[in-house]
């Protein structure tokens, strides 16, 4: 299968009623396969409002183990449904840890748990309060429409650990996300910065990348949208607005990207015995 068919959606997803955001995501899932989209691309935590605004021991509730969650069983039978590949943002609990985590569904099978690596920690995004670094290193999905490499949010800002999935094979790089404006800083502005440093990954690993936020209000921060796909030159094939609800598709070519990346040859050209510093 040559053809590659990815899409992402949008959407607020502010509500405490946890039941009705993962019914607005359920039909957007539902409009985007509709479209075409072979493997699809929700916001991440989208179960409820993105609770690490704040430090509260309440919010430990929302975490599940995988076995018996009630969500990524819901999305393990829409994948099955239909018949497109899923990856699952989740609170998930395992023991006594906590981890920002992703199931990724392909027909129905579970393919596989990714932990998110790096782990922020500052105002409005206090993450390191609930969640664990990573256990799983990073993690290449083989689904049957091609190889998907996914990072979640905070992932989005390392260079690293998206040659390192470009290593492992992927062939398009996928990113679920939540962020927005910076309550300490009312007059920064980060969203140009989080595409640029996306399309500089789809740009140095010569493939796609598809990133998924979500929008609107959630206590002292606005999410910004502005969910795109961008295409290996780093162009935005397309890209939704700051407050638009929707979804996006886009379709590329596996071989043509395939020969594209040889013919870069960022990859033939590699010096690894000089890329010590990056790991002392």
């Amino acid at each position: 299968m040559s053809q590659l068919h990815v899409g992402l959606l949008q959407c607020t997803l502010g509500s405490e009623d946890r039941t009705k955001n993962v019914d607005r995501v359920e039909a957007l899932v539902r409009e985007v396969a509709g479209l075409g989209a072979q493997v699809v691309l929700p916001p991440e935590l989208f179960e409820g409002p993105y609770f690490c605004r704040e430090e509260e021991e309440r919010f430990f509730d929302w975490a599940h183990p995988v076995e018996g969650h009630p969500t990524l069983e819901r999305f393990a039978r829409l994948s099955k449904e239909l018949d497109i590949a899923i990856p699952v943002s989740f609170f998930e609990r395992d023991g006594q840890c906590h981890y920002n985590s992703l199931a990724f569904y392909d027909g129905g099978e579970l393919l596989g748990v990714y932990r998110k690596s790096h782990i922020p920690d500052g105002p409005g995004y206090e993450e390191k309060f609930y969640f664990r670094p990573g256990d799983t290193g990073f993690r290449v999905w083989d689904t049957r429409f091609g190889k998907i490499g996914v990072g979640i949010c905070w992932d989005q800002w390392f260079p690293e650990a998206a040659r390192a999935m470009a290593l492992m094979g992927a062939e398009v790089l996928f990113y679920p996300t939540a962020i927005g404006n910076e309550p300490q800083a009312p007059e920064m502005d980060t969203k140009d910065p989080w595409q640029r440093a996306m399309i500089g990954h789809a740009v140095s690993n010569a493939m796609p990348v598809v990133a998924a936020n979500r929008i609107g209000p959630e206590g002292e921060l606005e999410f910004y949208g502005s969910s795109f796909i961008a295409n290996p030159r780093g162009d935005k094939v397309a890209e939704l607005g700051r407050e638009d609800t929707g979804v996006l598709t886009a379709t590329f070519d596996r071989d043509e990207l395939r020969r594209g990346r040889a013919g870069w040859g960022f990859f033939r050209d590699r010096r690894p015995e000089l890329y010590g510093p990056l790991v002392e």
